[in-house]
């Protein structure tokens, strides 16, 4: 592994059982690297294994072959994780697609955001200012404590997930399709949000998605996947210039949604 890279997936494949002894190969033979304070895109259509090779990131799955090392840490072997369980909870964060699902309908938005924190860091709950300025962070005021996800639109149930996830200061954040069910002009306030988050606090970043212009704009490097495989890798710049796999080509002759640069150019809504 690389002395600046944070993550180091190496040969990953994962196998689903399903009935009657039948399996599907979800991923097979994954490598890539995530250095330190880099935005790394993996691009692909759905049912590609995107979702499942951030699921192994994050230990929600064990991978049938490979190995992941984070901070030269072999996560996927259980007495290592074992053994650094509360700083992987503390330094490795995921953001869902879904914001309705991942966040507690019974829970106000101040106690969400201060779970993380409360559950990992030993230190109790934070208290209400800490909790404010880390909606602050995302664009919402503290009007946002009190209320219930229910009371909030998608985009700003993301914005609440994105607190979340900060709260801890982690280091790697896995994002799964985080825009993909909000509506096109939100989609570029978020991708703009990431980026700026991402400047100020200097976190590595996967970013998951099947939004072509989203990741030109947000990503160091890209990864594509096809078929549960990884077929070309690169600088974004120079993937989205020189495609060289098929499938990669066929994407990018895709007809483009609009480009975050233009939400960027009107201003920012946070």
């Amino acid at each position: 592994m690389e002395n600046n890279s944070l993550l180091d997936v190496q040969h990953l494949s994962h196998m689903f059982h399903l009935k009657r002894k039948m399996t599907v190969k979800a991923i097979d033979d994954v490598s890539f690297q995530i250095k330190k304070g880099e935005i790394y895109g993996l691009v692909g259509e759905s049912g590609s294994g995107k979702s499942t090779v951030a699921r192994c990131i994050m230990n929600i799955y064990k991978p049938s072959e490979g190995e992941i090392f984070y901070k030269g840490i072999p996560i996927c072997k259980s007495k290592e994780f074992r053994k650094n369980r509360k700083m992987l909870q503390m330094t490795r964060q995921m953001i869902f697609q879904d914001s309705a699902s991942s966040l507690n309908p019974r829970m106000k938005i101040e106690d969400i955001v201060a779970e993380p924190l409360r559950i990992y860091s030993g230190k109790g709950r934070p208290g209400k200012k800490e909790i404010e300025k880390q909606l602050e962070l995302v664009g919402l005021d503290r009007s946002y404590m009190e209320k219930y996800p229910c009371e909030l639109s998608g985009g700003q149930r993301q914005r609440v997930a994105i607190a979340r996830a900060l709260s801890t200061k982690p280091e790697l954040i896995v994002a799964d399709e985080p825009i993909a069910s909000l509506d096109v002009s939100i989609q570029a306030q978020m991708v703009n949000l990431f980026r700026k988050l991402q400047k100020e606090q200097g976190f590595s970043f996967l970013f998951i998605a099947h939004d072509l212009s989203m990741v030109e704009f947000l990503c160091d490097r890209t990864g594509v996947m096809y078929h549960g495989k990884l077929v070309e890798e690169g600088r974004t710049q120079d993937i989205f210039a020189h495609p060289e796999h098929e499938y990669t080509k066929a994407l990018l002759a895709a007809v483009p949604i609009p480009d975050p640069r233009i939400e960027r150019q009107k201003g920012e809504v946070l």
